[in-house]
C-alpha cells in the first residue's frame, strides 16, 4: 500500500565479442551445440532463422555458454553487466530488479525494484519468461534492441531477451558439475552455489531427458540494528532522536546481520521426444524458489546507522516461486516452412512483508500516541499465466523469405494487502481484531492480448536486401476489489464485502521496415524505422466505494486511477558492422532515435497516494553506441565499449509527481502534493554516458589454458526521478568498478579464482521514496527514505567439471 516508485550496473565483458551488433559463436535454433561455419563464421539466431553475423541488420548482441560461465552470471541481473544498452538495477534478490534499455523508463529508480515487467519480452527458447529463472545449462543468451514484436508472441516494446537452453542429448549421456566458494566484504558469512546437469539418451535418437539443478546461498552484507523485540510492546525509539542508550537498546531493540542474504533452489527439467528430423517436441518443467529477510539499501544514517545498516523496526522477508509448464513443437511442413508451437503455463506467488509505519504516520492519524506504535503489512502476489504462440518460417528458399505468427495471452492475478498496527486496537480499546488489522484490501484482475504478426524479406540483390513487417494485436482488461478498516469495525476479511471494478480494452497495429547493404563481406550498414508497444492493464488499488467516506483513511483508486493504457514508440536506427585485419579488429557503431508516446509511468493515487500506473505525455530517447575489439597478438585481446543515451520528456505531465508540501519538515502538518513533470525533465534510471575497457590474456599450459582477465566499467550518473530537482529526487553520481578473474581451463574441468569490485567501490545504485520524506514527524525519526547500495568487494574460487 505504501507509495512505490519504480539499475544493476554494467560491468561489460571484456572477454567477449560483446557490442551492439557482435554476438559470439551462437547456437542454432534447433541445434544442440554451438554452430559455426568452417570459417568460423558467427551464427545468430535472433531473426528466427540462422544466420551469419555479417547478414544479421538488427541490433544484437549475444553472451555464450563458456562467457556465461568464466563472468559467473548467473541471472537477469548479472546480465546488464554484459549487454550494451540494458540497465538493470540490483535491489537484491527479494525481486528480478528494474530492467530499462535504452532509457525506455519514465518511473522513479527503487530500492525494491519489480518483479514484473513487460516493455520487454523475455523468452526461455520459445517460452515467454515471467520470473527470473537462474541461467544454468544455458547455451546462449541474445538481447535484441528495439521493438521486436513482428517477429515474436510478446509485445517487446523496448527489445527482447533470449535465453537460449542447452537441449536434450539423444545420443550421449553428459555430465556437468559446479560448485562456487566465496567471501564478501561487510559480511558475516561465506558464500556457496552447486549446480548441476545430468543427461540420459532414454532412447537413443528418439528420447532424452535433461535436468539442471542448483542451490544459490549468498551471505548478504546489510545489518539491521534497531528490530523490535516485541512488536506492540517494545519501544520502536526509545530515548528520542538523539541517540539509545546501552539499557534502553537492551529492552527494546536487536540486531540481526546481512539480512539481504539469498537462498535459492532451481531446477529445470526437459525431455524431448523425436519421432524423426522433422518433427521433435520438447516437454520442460521449471521451478525455483527465492528467500531472503531484507533489503539490499541502508537508512542513510537515520538514527546513525552506517552505509551498510538498515534502519527497519521490522526484518522484511520476502518469499519468491515459480512453475513453468511447456511444450515445444518443433514440424518441417513439406520443406515449405517451418512450424514452432509454444503451449505454456506459468505460476508465480510473491509474499512480502515490509516495515509500514511511516507510511501510517504520514497519513496523519495521531497513531504516535501511543508511544510503543509501528506497522508493518503483509502482500500475497499471485499470478497465473498462459500462453500460446504459433509461428511458420518459411524454408523454401529463393529471394522471398517469411514468418508468419500468431499468440494468446492470459493472465490472471489476485493481491492480498494487510496492515498491522500491533497492540494498537488494546490502546484504544477495540476487541475483536485480534491480528491488530488496520486496513485489508483485495484486487482479482485479467488481462488477455491477442495478436497476429509476421514479416517478408526480398533480396533485391545478394547485398541488399528489404524486411517489412506487421503485427495486429487486441486486449481487454478487468480489475476487481475491495477494502477494509477493520481498525474501525469492518468486517476482518475484504471477502466479504461486494467487490468493484472496471474493465477496458484497446487494439491497434505496430510495423517494421528494415534494410541493410553489405558492401563487403567484412562490412554492412543497415537501418531499421519501427513501431513498438506495451499493453495497459489494471492498476492492482481496490476502487474506492462511492460516495468515499470523509475523515478515515481512504487507500482506494478513483474510477480514472483503476486502469491505464498502452503506451507506443518510433524508433529509427542506423548501424555499422566491419571485421577488419582478418578480423583481428571488430567496429560497430550505432546511431538511434526513439519517438515514445503516452508513456506508462508511476504515480499515486489521490486518496491514500497509493503507488499505481498512469499514462502521461512524451519522450524521446536517442543516442549512439560503439564497441571494438582488438587482437594485436594471438593471447591478447582488448575490448572496448561506450553508449550515450540522452532520454527526456519533450512535453508537461501535470500532477505526476508527488511530494510533501514542506520537504524535511513534518512540524507543521504538510499535507501531499502532486507536480507536474516539464518538457525537457530527464528520464530516469540510465546514464547519459557508460562504458567498458578490459583485456583478456590467454596462454597454452598442459591440456588447456591459462585465462586471465581484467575489466574496468563505468556508469555515469542517473536521476531517480522525473524533475529531480524540483521533486526532491537525488542524480545519483557515476563511478567506476574493477574486476579480475584468473583460470585454467579445458575441455572436461576449469578451476579459477575471482574478484568483484577490487577495491570495495562504495555506490548507491538507486533510492527508495524520495528527500521530501525525510525528517523528524512528530518526534518519530522518518525511516522512509533508502539509498540501494552495490554489492561489495566479492571474492572467492570457481569450479567446473564435465564427464
Amino acid at each position: 500500500m505504501s507509495y512505490r516508485a519504480k539499475l544493476k550496473i554494467g560491468l561489460l565483458s571484456a572477454t567477449m565479442f560483446t557490442s551492439t551488433a557482435i554476438a559470439l559463436p551462437a547456437m542454432a535454433q534447433e541445434t544442440l551445440a554451438a554452430t559455426a561455419g568452417a570459417d568460423d563464421t558467427i551464427i545468430v539466431t535472433g531473426t528466427r532463422r540462422n544466420t551469419t553475423l555479417m547478414d544479421t541488420p538488427i541490433n544484437i548482441s549475444a553472451i555464450g555458454a563458456d562467457e556465461l560461465a568464466r563472468q559467473r552470471i548467473d541471472d537477469v541481473r548479472d546480465l546488464a553487466d554484459f549487454t550494451p544498452g540494458l540497465t538493470i538495477s540490483d535491489t537484491g534478490p527479494g525481486s528480478t530488479g528494474t530492467i530499462v534499455l535504452r532509457g525506455l523508463n519514465a518511473s522513479d529508480v527503487a530500492s525494491g525494484g519489480t518483479n514484473y515487467d513487460n516493455s520487454l519480452g523475455i523468452y526461455l527458447g520459445e517460452v515467454p519468461l515471467y520470473y527470473d529463472f537462474k541461467l544454468n545449462d544455458i547455451a546462449r543468451v541474445e538481447t535484441l534492441l528495439g521493438p521486436q514484436g513482428t517477429l515474436y508472441g510478446l509485445g517487446t516494446l523496448a527489445g527482447a531477451i533470449r535465453y537460449i537452453p542447452n537441449r536434450p542429448n539423444l545420443t550421449e549421456f553428459e555430465g556437468e558439475v559446479h560448485g562456487r566458494l566465496y567471501g564478501k566484504s561487510h559480511g558475516s558469512k561465506s558464500g556457496k552455489q552447486i549446480d548441476g546437469v545430468i543427461n540420459i539418451p532414454i532412447l537413443k535418437d528418439h528420447v532424452a531427458f535433461r535436468t539442471a539443478t542448483g542451490y544459490y546461498y549468498d551471505p548478504g552484507f546489510i545489518d539491521s540494528p534497531l528490530l523490535l523485540q516485541t512488536p506492540g510492546v517494545s519501544l520502536p525509539q526509545p530515548g528520542g532522536t538523539g541517540g539509545v542508550s546501552a539499557s534502553d537498546y537492551a529492552a527494546n531493540l536487536k540486531t540481526r546481520k546481512d539480512l539481504n542474504f539469498e537462498k535459492t533452489f532451481t531446477t529445470r527439467n526437459q525431455l524431448l521426444v523425436q519421432a524423426n528430423d522433422g518433427l521433435k517436441v520438447d516437454f520442460t518443467y521449471a521451478y525455483q524458489q527465492t528467500k531472503t529477510d531484507g533489503a539490499q539499501a541502508n537508512s542513510a544514517g537515520v538514527l546513525g546507522t552506517g552505509k551498510y545498516e538498515n534502519a527497519s523496526r521490522y526484518s522484511e522477508p520476502v518469499n519468491r516461486h515459480a512453475h513453468l509448464l511447456s511444450m515445444e513443437i518443433n514440424a518441417n511442413i513439406a520443406n515449405v516452412a517451418d512450424l514452432v508451437s509454444t503451449t505454456a503455463y506459468t505460476n508465480v506467488r510473491t509474499r512480502t512483508q515490509s516495515d509500514n509505519t511511516d507510511l501510517l504516520l504520514d497519513l496523519d492519524y495521531d497513531y504516535e500516541l501511543f508511544p510503543a506504535f509501528s506497522s508493518f503489512n503483509e502482500s500475497d502476489n499471485h499470478r497465473k499465466q498462459f500462453n500460446q504462440e504459433v509461428r511458420l518460417v518459411s524454408r523454401h528458399g529463393g529471394p522471398f523469405s517469411w514468418v508468419l505468427g500468431g499468440f494468446y495471452n492470459n493472465q490472471k492475478a489476485k493481491n492480498d494487502y494487510a496492515e498491522h498496527t500491533p497492540g494498537l486496537s488494546d490502546f484504544y480499546g477495540i476487541s475483536g481484531n485480534p491480528d491488530d488489522l488496520e486496513y485489508v484490501s483485495y484486487t482479482k484482475s485479467k488481462v488477455t492480448e491477442k495478436a497476429v504478426f509476421g514479416e517478408g524479406t526480398f533480396k533485391v540483390t545478394p547485398k541488399w536486401q528489404l524486411t517489412g513487417g506487421a503485427r495486429y494485436f487486441k486486449y481487454t482488461s478487468n480489475i476487481q476489489g475491495a477494502l477494509v478498516l477493520p481498525l474501525l469495525g469492518d468486517p476482518l476479511s475484504p471477502y466479504d464485502v461486494d467487490p468493484a471494478g472496471g474493465k477496458a480494452k484497446k487494439d491497434g497495429w505496430v510495423w517494421k521496415f528494415n534494410t541493410s547493404y553489405n558492401f563487403t563481406s567484412n562490412f554492412m550498414i543497415y537501418g531499421t524505422y519501427s513501431k513498438g508497444y506495451r499493453i495497459g492493464g489494471p492498476n492492482r488499488v481496490a476502487p474506492c466505494p462511492d460516495p468515499v467516506p470523509a475523515n478515515q483513511q481512504n487507500a482506494c483508486a478513483l474510477p480514472n486511477e483503476i486502469q491505464y493504457g498502452p503506451d507506443t514508440t518510433k524508433n529509427a536506427e542506423i548501424g555499422i558492422r566491419t571485421q577488419l585485419l582478418d578480423r583481428r579488429l571488430i567496429f560497430n557503431f550505432d546511431i538511434f532515435h526513439i519517438a515514445w508516446q503516452g508513456i506508462q509511468v508511476d504515480s499515486a493515487t489521490f486518496y491514500g497516494v497509493t503507488g499505481i500506473t498512469v499514462n502521461g505525455g512524451a519522450a524521446r530517447s536517442q543516442g549512439l553506441e560503439g564497441s571494438f575489439q582488438l587482437k594485436p597478438l594471438p593471447a591478447l585481446a582488448i575490448q572496448g565499449t561506450y553508449s550515450y543515451t540522452d532520454a527526456k520528456l519533450t512535453e508537461d505531465v501535470p500532477g505526476i509527481i508527488t511530494i510533501r508540501t514542506t520537504p524535511n519538515n513534518y512540524d507543521g502538518r504538510p499535507k501531499f502534493t502532486q507536480i507536474a513533470a516539464l518538457d525537457g525533465d530527464r528520464l530516469p534510471g540510465s546514464a547519459k554516458n557508460s562504458g567498458s575497457l578490459g583485456a583478456t590474456y590467454t596462454v597454452p599450459a598442459v591440456d588447456g589454458n591459462i585465462v586471465a582477465n581484467w575489466t574496468a566499467t563505468y556508469r555515469g550518473s542517473v536521476v531517480s526521478r522525473l524533475g529531480w530537482d524540483r521533486g526532491y529526487g537525488d542524480k545519483i553520481p557515476g563511478y567506476v568498478l574493477h574486476r579480475a578473474t584468473l583460470s585454467y581451463e579445458t575441455d572436461t574441468y576449469s578451476i579459477g579464482i575471482f574478484t568483484n569490485n577490487i577495491f570495495d567501490k562504495y555506490a548507491v545504485v538507486s533510492v527508495g521514496q524520495d528527500r521530501s520524506r525525510i525528517g523528524v514527524n512528530d518526534g518519530v525519526a522518518v525511516r522512509y527514505y533508502r539509498q540501494t547500495v552495490l554489492n561489495p568487494r566479492t571474492f572467492g574460487l570457481d569450479a567446473r567439471i564435465k564427464y
